[in-house]
Formats: C-alpha cells, sequence, structure tokens
C-alpha cells in the first residue's frame, strides 16, 4: 500500500530511483528546494510501506504578471505540474493519477482556472494517461525541450502544453479541442 505525504527536504537523498525515466526532467538542488519553499503543500510523495518514494509530483499555483495582462499569452491564475514521475516498479498502480487529482483538487480549493504541464510531443504515454484524464493540449511550444541548453544551434524537441479546465472555469474558455495546431515560441510562455 502507498500512502501520499508532503516532501521532506531529506527525500532529496531518496528519489533518484525515481528519476531513472529517460523522460523524465531532473533538475539542480536549488530548483526541488524552491519548489519545497514557495509551494509545499503542492510538493507530494508516494511512499510504500518500506518507505521508498514510489512517486512524486512537484506542483506549483501561479498567473502571468500584470504587466503581460493584455498579452494574448497571459495566463490567469492557475495551477501547474512541474514534474511528476513514477518509479520503473510503481508503474501501472495509478499513482499518477492521484497525485494529479490531489493537484486538481489543490487547484480548485484555491480557485484557480486549470491545470497545465508540459509533455514532451514524443512521450505518447504521457499524452495518453493525461487524455484519459480529461486534459486536452492546449497549445504545442516548438522547441521548448532543449537536451542542450549550450548549444543554441541545435532545435529542442516541441512540447505539448495540456489544461484541463478546474470548477472555476466553467464555460472551458481555458482550453482547446485542436491545440496541437496552435505554435508558440518558447519566450511566449511564462
Amino acid at each position: 500500500m502507498t500512502s501520499l505525504r508532503p516532501f521532506h527536504a531529506l527525500d532529496i537523498f531518496s528519489f533518484n530511483p525515481t528519476n531513472l525515466d529517460p523522460l523524465t526532467e531532473t533538475y539542480d538542488l536549488n530548483f526541488y528546494f524552491s519548489y519545497l519553499a514557495r509551494w509545499p503543500h503542492l510538493f507530494t510523495v508516494a511512499e510504500s510501506t518500506s518507505g521508498t518514494i514510489d512517486a512524486y509530483l512537484m506542483g506549483k499555483t501561479e498567473s502571468s504578471p500584470p504587466s503581460a495582462m493584455y498579452s494574448p499569452h497571459y495566463l490567469p491564475f492557475h495551477a501547474h505540474i512541474t514534474a511528476l514521475t513514477v518509479a520503473p516498479h510503481a508503474r501501472r498502480l495509478g499513482l499518477a493519477r492521484t497525485l494529479s487529482s490531489s493537484l486538481e483538487r489543490q487547484g480548485d480549493s484555491n480557485e484557480a482556472w486549470f491545470v497545465d504541464l508540459f509533455v514532451r510531443k514524443s512521450n505518447g504515454v504521457a499524452q495518453k494517461l493525461y487524455r484519459g484524464m480529461g486534459y486536452s493540449v492546449y497549445r504545442t511550444v516548438v522547441g521548448y525541450y532543449s537536451d542542450d541548453p549550450t548549444d543554441r544551434s541545435k532545435d529542442g524537441e516541441d512540447a505539448y502544453d495540456m489544461r484541463k479546465s478546474l470548477g472555476r472555469d466553467v464555460e472551458g474558455i481555458h482550453v482547446r479541442v485542436d491545440g496541437e495546431r496552435f505554435e508558440v515560441m518558447p519566450e511566449d510562455v511564462w
């Protein structure tokens, strides 16, 4: 049996086996700790009875800066899945769905308009998972994933910005049916 709990700073020393998937984005320690400091209630671990970390979700709530309010790329207050990863030994147990649902509930309780995330265009498994949970592609971010950020001459892989409306978005104005054809550049994404 797995239980959900808040991420603790010492979990940094225990979650590497969860990050073994080549499609999992890994970050430096400052990034993880900044999430822990700013959004501790949205950084959740799925822990097994043996104490291993089977999965985790790094989430946040945010909006575009007020100076961008009149931009076509402005984002209203929303929840965001920054990282969601499940250890290979714990896949197909519904942990991704459980963790995503916990962030969606938090977003609803904070009156966010939607939950969004970015997924590699080549990651069909994740896209299928999120579509099954009610997410749809809002737009394609061209070259979002730069596997070598020091070499800007190489084009990065495109990302899908996938969204799911929350209770506040009754009319579904923050989702699209055909978002794959709406392309933006990474600098247009806040």
